[in-house]
């Protein structure tokens, strides 16, 4: 049974390696019957190369802003036939991350444009974006708390003040330009990369600006 399978995968190799030769060779008659005195045409298209390489790298997270907010939550409660009015309130002591970057799976194949004679390449980008904002769980904490004698204590308050930090932090970040440092990021690291695969001249354009 074990030489049967010996055999069966020996023919299989054999069969692709037959099927490369014959590939290989009718590329090359297919090159020796074309005609030489065709007018040499400069190509110009999208190269799969660079496509995969910008691919690899994902979601470039370019910058991280560490921010600090205290939130202040409150929630009035009416009790005694609206005679009295009480309330329940916290302060929150936020500290989180913001990550914002360009998210390269998005580039298509007909955003890059590459003239591998003229050794030049031109990418059209997705706008940067908040790719990420976290609280540091260690860091965050109810700074205070105080619950008037007649109100009740509300388990959601402090879920609330945590979405409304992260809320205020992703504006805080963007009001404070981590999009453009974010952009001006990745900017420099696509050249980079770009400029590695051979390509001397790099035009880099984004989506959200025409």
């Amino acid at each position: 049974m074990l030489s049967g399978v010996k055999r069966l995968a020996f023919r299989l190799a054999l069969a692709a390696a037959l099927a490369a030769c014959i590939a290989l060779a009718a590329f090359f008659a297919g090159r020796a019957s074309a005609p030489g005195d065709a007018p040499a045409r400069p190509s110009i298209r999208a190269t799969p190369g660079v496509i995969t390489a910008i691919h690899d790298v994902a979601r470039l997270e370019a910058t991280v802003f560490h921010i600090e907010k205290v939130i202040e939550a409150t929630e009035q409660q009416t009790r005694l036939w609206g005679f009295v009015q009480a309330k329940d309130a916290l302060l929150l002591v936020a500290v989180g991350d913001i990550v914002a970057g360009v998210d390269l799976s998005k580039v298509r194949p007909e955003d890059v444009r590459a003239d591998s004679a003229a050794r030049s390449v031109q990418v059209r980008l997705p706008a940067p974006e908040i790719i990420s904002s976290t609280l540091d769980e260690r860091a965050t904490h109810v700074y205070s708390r105080s619950t008037d004698t007649l109100a009740a204590r509300s388990e959601q308050l402090e879920g609330q003040a945590r979405r409304t930090a992260e809320e205020t932090m992703r504006k805080a970040a963007v009001d404070a330009g981590v999009l453009e440092r974010a952009r001006a990021s990745a900017d420099r690291t696509v050249r980079a990369l770009l400029h590695s695969f051979g390509y001397d001249l790099v035009d880099i354009d984004w989506a959200d600006r025409g």
